[in-house]
């Protein structure tokens, strides 16, 4: 499996890509090509030129939770494949892999922070598979669906409201849901924001894929400002699983970095970041 960062808030030095604070990722397994998250602009698709991905090819498109920083770059992806209809290019129709609360409305005081694309549109565009249970995408990839919930130190605290059968309730943001690779030494936790607990993700991957080996994690760890509960327990979790690298990027601040560096192998993440695993 082969991962590409497209889009993350930073960028390497000397290499000249567009950074914003979003994720979007490109994975190769097995011939399937797969788009995770799609930024909150056109980003992606601009980087992704310059790394000649093609758009045009992508069997999946999976989507990590229903925030803006995540879903904002539909617009430009379909504006793409509008053209390509219009001008009689060939282009695959991708299967769209998501959490059934992803496309519902989402707001923060009053404010509008998920996709600004209804399922209903987006339907148009792609095979929809929505879904609280895993999904195997390839031999060795899986979409995890609904996130297991169990330790007493993460997601505690709502994200705005949710619209659910027409009213707006609390949201804990139970859309979101992560990847995760088999590989033959251990596991590869793909990540968007983690809003479910990187804590709480790793151990339903673990047990989905009946493994407790951990390669490598590597996405948003929704550590911004972390409460001294929730970075304490993080980083013991993460010291006990003995991952062999850590790449926290996206949503994880400076100091939640530097906490993680004194108990993992903490890595740089940037756009242009390319991974393999076997």
């Amino acid at each position: 499996m082969k991962l590409t960062v497209l889009v993350d808030n930073n960028t390497y030095i000397d290499r000249y890509f567009i950074g914003e604070p979003g994720v979007s990722y490109f994975i190769e397994d097995e011939g399937t090509q797969i788009l995770f998250d799609v930024g909150y602009s056109n980003a992606f698709m601009k980087n992704a030129q310059k790394m000649n991905v093609n758009m045009k090819n992508m069997d999946f498109v999976v989507i990590s939770h229903g925030h803006i920083d995540h879903t904002g770059g539909f617009f430009h992806l379909i504006n793409f494949y509008n053209e390509a209809i219009m001008e009689n290019i060939s282009y695959k129709k991708p299967t769209l892999v998501a959490h059934p609360f992803t496309f519902l409305t989402k707001t923060f005081d009053d404010e509008e922070i998920g996709s600004m694309l209804p399922e209903k549109n987006l339907s148009r565009y792609f095979h929809m598979q929505l879904s609280k249970e895993p999904i195997w995408l390839t031999k060795n990839l899986v979409f995890l669906g609904e996130i297991e919930r169990k330790n007493d130190f993460e997601n505690k605290e709502p994200i705005g409201k949710i619209a659910i059968d027409e009213k707006m309730v609390d949201d804990y943001v139970l859309d979101d849901s992560a990847l995760v690779y088999q590989s033959k030494e251990g596991l590869v936790i793909i990540t968007g924001c983690s809003h479910a607990g990187i804590c709480n993700i790793i151990e339903y991957a673990k047990k989905v894929c009946n493994d407790e080996r951990i390669v490598d994690v590597i996405g948003g760890f929704h550590l911004l400002d972390a409460s001294k509960k929730q970075l304490e327990g993080t980083v013991n979790y993460m010291k006990r699983i003995n991952a062999k690298k850590v790449h926290a990027c996206h949503c994880t601040d400076l100091n939640a970095k530097i906490a993680l560096a004194k108990e993992t192998n903490i890595k740089e993440v940037g756009v242009g970041l390319t991974l393999e695993y076997k």
